[in-house]
């Protein structure tokens, strides 16, 4: 299996991204090691109150000085709009008309990742009204347009009709979207298969911790006894196959090196079967 998958937009998109959220002083280190150990994908977000942006910025200048290349990784990053920010660090002036919050945010993000350009830009959540995420879209699509963004996206967007819509409206379609996957949104069933329609990349968060039920499943269970893997490397390589690419999170070397490992084993027909029973997936 290819290590990336290509998006709509053309670019290519490592299988596995490394999440850096809720790393606070960690960052840094645990941005290093993981490029050290082989993730080339990078998420993260200009939101102090959970993401240290400038600390993933200094661990790859880490991993650069150390012989790695800008164009060798992808980094994702994202404008977080007013309602989810600390308000004691908002990353750029309330007080400004959001098209200029955003033209800030990314200008921070720029100076924290130590970079000339993103690899996508996504908007952590929708606003308030569909009218003020298409104006928020449209700053965005500035961006793109600039050259300074490689392709966009959004996140926690959880209606299958506001993902529809906003896709229609837009000139520049959404590549990526990144939700949590987790039964209470059946798993956003409906979203992968416009995602699928689309070419636009689902990404899953809160992949592993939201779904004890899954990993500790009989059948999950027996796939990972005889492939000689874990019940988190079976459940990631089945979204991988179906198209998804994870997000983890792991500060373990020994579990970076395990999800890794997920592009080195293939499942079964009839593994494909049992787990995407277990999410709903038509068989």
């Amino acid at each position: 299996m290819d290590a990336s998958v290509t998006t709509a937009a053309g670019v290519a998109l490592p299988r596995l991204l490394y999440g850096t959220a809720w790393k606070k002083t960690e960052t840094g280190r645990l941005v290093t090691l993981a490029l050290r150990e082989g993730f080339r994908g990078i998420d993260t977000a200009c939101q102090p109150r959970h993401y240290d942006e400038a600390g993933v910025g200094a661990g790859v200048a880490e991993a650069l000085s150390a012989g790695l290349s800008r164009i060798d990784l992808y980094l994702q990053t994202k404008f977080t709009p007013l309602a989810g920010q600390d308000p004691a660090r908002v990353p750029y002036d309330p007080r400004a008309p959001l098209a200029e919050q955003i033209a800030q945010s990314f200008a921070t993000s720029l100076r924290n990742l130590r970079t000339d350009y993103l690899d996508c830009l996504v908007l952590h959540s929708p606003l308030a009204t569909g009218r003020e995420t298409l104006k928020a879209w449209e700053a965005m699509e500035s961006l793109a347009d600039s050259g300074g963004v490689r392709q966009l996206g959004i996140s926690n967007c959880y209606d299958p009709a506001l993902l529809e819509a906003l896709h229609g409206a837009v000139r520049v379609k959404p590549a990526v979207v990144q939700n949590r996957f987790h039964a209470e949104t059946s798993y956003d069933r409906e979203i992968r298969e416009f995602c699928s329609r689309e070419r636009i990349v689902y990404q899953s968060f809160w992949t592993l911790s939201a779904n004890p039920r899954i990993l500790g499943d009989e059948a999950v269970v027996s796939i990972a006894a005889r492939t000689e893997r874990t019940p988190a490397q079976v459940l990631f390589r089945y979204l991988i196959e179906s198209g998804v690419v994870p997000l983890t999170g792991t500060r373990s070397i020994e579990h970076m090196r395990e999800d890794l490992a997920v592009l080195d084993f293939d499942l079964t027909p009839e593994d494909l079967l049992a787990v995407g029973r277990l999410v709903g997936d038509p068989a």
